[in-house]
C-alpha cells in the first residue's frame, strides 16, 4: 500500500486553512458557498470517524506582514492579523454546525465572551466528543504565521498529520499556475522541503514538523469532497515526511 492510500491510518489531523480559501472568488471577505462546502467536507471527514482540529488563517481579511508593509509595527500587525483568524474561526464554527456537526472555536488570544480559550486539555475533550476543533488566533504571538500554528496545535494535540490545504494539488518545484514546467513531488521530506526552500509553508513550520516527526499533507482544497479525499488517498496530494 503506499503513502497516499494508506492515509485513513491519520486518526487525528489538524487542517490547515488559509483565510484565502474561504473567498472563494470573492476579492476579499468571506464567501458564504465556500465556506459551506468546507464546513461539509470538514464534517464527512469527521463522520468517517477521524478527529479533526482546523487551524484557519486570516489573510481574506488582514495579513500582518502585509499590515507592516503599510507602516503599522510588525507586532500590532500581526495582532490584527490574529483577530482576523478569529472572525474566520466563528464563521467555520458556524458553517460546520450548520452541517450537522458540533464544533468549537477556540482562540490563542484571550476573548472569553465571544469563544473558548485555547488550551491543549480543552481541545483534547472537544475532539474526544467527535467535536470540529478550530484554533484560531494563531499561536497567541506575534512574529509566526498561522502554519507554524497548525503545526505547533499538530504537536501539543499529537495528531498524526497537517493537511495544508493550497490551491493546487501538491508541492511543485515552482508555482505551476505561473511556470507550467513546474514539477510535482510526490513525497519530500522535511529535510529536502527546508534545502530546496520550497514556499509551500515556512521554513520554522517545516523545521518544527521535522522535529516532532509530524507527516504533512498537501493537497488541493478547491473542490468538494478535498479533504475526506485527500485523507482517504484518492485525491492528489504531496507527502512531506521523515
Amino acid at each position: 500500500m503506499s503513502d497516499l492510500t494508506s492515509t485513513r491510518r491519520f486518526k487525528r489531523v489538524v487542517v490547515k486553512l488559509s483565510g484565502e480559501a474561504l473567498q472563494g472568488s470573492a476579492p476579499h471577505g468571506l464567501d458564504a458557498v465556500t465556506i459551506a462546502r468546507i464546513a461539509a467536507d470538514l464534517a464527512t471527514a469527521a463522520a468517517a470517524g477521524h478527529e479533526i482540529a482546523v487551524v484557519v488563517g486570516g489573510g481574506n481579511f488582514f495579513r500582518g506582514i502585509k499590515g507592516a508593509e503599510t507602516g503599522i509595527e510588525r507586532a500590532r500587525a500581526d495582532s490584527i492579523g490574529m483577530l482576523a483568524t478569529v472572525m474566520n474561526g466563528l464563521a467555520l464554527e458556524q458553517a460546520v454546525e450548520g452541517q450537522g456537526r458540533q464544533a468549537r472555536c477556540l482562540s490563542a488570544v484571550s476573548m472569553p465572551s465571544i469563544c473558548e480559550s485555547f488550551s491543549r486539555r480543552a481541545a483534547l475533550h472537544h475532539l474526544a466528543k467527535g467535536r470540529v476543533v478550530i484554533a484560531a488566533g494563531g499561536t497567541g504571538n506575534p512574529f509566526f504565521t498561522t502554519d507554524t500554528g497548525a503545526v505547533l496545535r499538530a504537536a501539543e494535540l499529537s495528531a498524526d498529520a497537517v493537511l495544508k490545504a493550497t490551491q493546487v494539488d501538491g508541492v511543485y518545484t515552482a508555482d505551476p499556475k505561473r511556470d507550467p514546467t513546474a514539477e510535482r513531488y510526490d513525497r519530500l521530506s522535511h529535510d529536502e522541503a527546508i534545502a530546496r526552500n520550497l514556499a509551500v509553508m515556512d521554513t520554522a513550520a517545516f523545521a518544527l514538523a521535522r522535529e516532532n516527526k509530524i507527516p504533512i499533507l498537501v493537497f488541493s482544497i478547491a473542490e468538494a469532497g478535498a479533504i475526506d479525499g485527500a485523507l482517504s488517498g484518492r485525491a492528489r496530494a504531496t507527502l512531506v515526511a521523515p
